[in-house]
């Protein structure tokens, strides 16, 4: 069942959001080499608490971490390590979770350490290009085939694979709530968008091919070939007058132009 958010929702879901937003601000100097994926979620953690917020992911159906960060050809559901130290030229997505009030915010940034290669800079700037393109049709009277079309279209035309078995997904009281935002699929098929739905859309993409293997961990999803990839996301609220982004400060707004 698809929830509508009032006008008072959302802006509780603002207010999780800018804690979401305030983490990737926080952690953003710790990207350098020599430093550990937990440092970097301790980092997280704390901050999200100082805001008199709960870190979402902790424990949530069991994942231990209190955000997800995944290196290199790790995709998604990294588990933070002291073992897993970031050096030069890695990309790094981090997903963070914030619920405040009831409600929670989510997003996520992929992050480079140092110099990256070329490759890597076009794959993540590629990755989240299709995010603000696919925003532009997140209004009342399209359907969410249409973001999907427009995540695969972009991503494919630059040679790159989306993954299908991992979606997007709508927001609220719940870190998961209809509907899915599937990255792939066909325009002017899916769910209805209506003012007052809160979803998440987080292209998540691979250099190589889209196969990948779960770990034993039960969590940590990584690219079979062994190649990059890239996942950007953020919570939004449809309303009559166009998209709000829940999930993103000013400050990085301006800087998106």
């Amino acid at each position: 069942m698809i929830i509508i958010k009032s006008p008072r929702e959302i802006e509780l879901m603002k207010a999780a959001g800018k804690v979401v937003a305030g983490v990737f601000k926080e952690i953003k100097p710790l990207m350098k080499a020599g430093v550990s994926t937990k440092a970097i979620a301790d980092k997280a953690e704390a901050y999200i608490k100082s805001q008199g917020a709960k870190p979402t992911f902790k424990n949530y159906n069991g994942f231990p971490g209190s955000v997800c960060i995944s290196v290199n050809d790790i995709i998604i559901h990294g588990i933070p390590s002291k073992k897993t130290i970031l050096k030069e030229g890695d990309i790094v997505s981090v997903d963070v979770g914030a619920t405040l009030n009831g409600y929670v915010g989510d997003a996520c940034r992929t992050f480079a350490v140092g110099e990256i290669s070329d490759e890597a800079k076009n794959l993540i700037e590629t990755t989240k290009k299709s995010f603000f393109e696919a925003i532009k049709l997140a209004k009342p009277g399209n359907r969410v085939g249409d973001i999907s079309a427009k995540v695969q279209e972009i991503n494919e035309k630059a040679g790159y694979s989306v993954l299908k078995d991992f979606t997007g997904h709508g927001i609220g009281r719940s870190l998961h709530e209809d509907p899915y935002i599937p990255n792939y699929g066909k325009a002017g098929t899916g769910p209805v968008l209506k003012e007052g739905m809160c979803i998440c859309i987080e292209p998540m993409v691979a250099l190589g091919k889209e196969d990948y293997e779960v770990l034993q961990d039960g969590w940590t999803v990584r690219m079979l070939d062994r190649k990059i990839s890239a996942h950007y996301e953020n919570s939004i609220a449809i309303t009559k007058d166009g998209v709000i982004i829940l999930t993103m400060s000013e400050e990085e707004d301006e800087l998106n132009g």
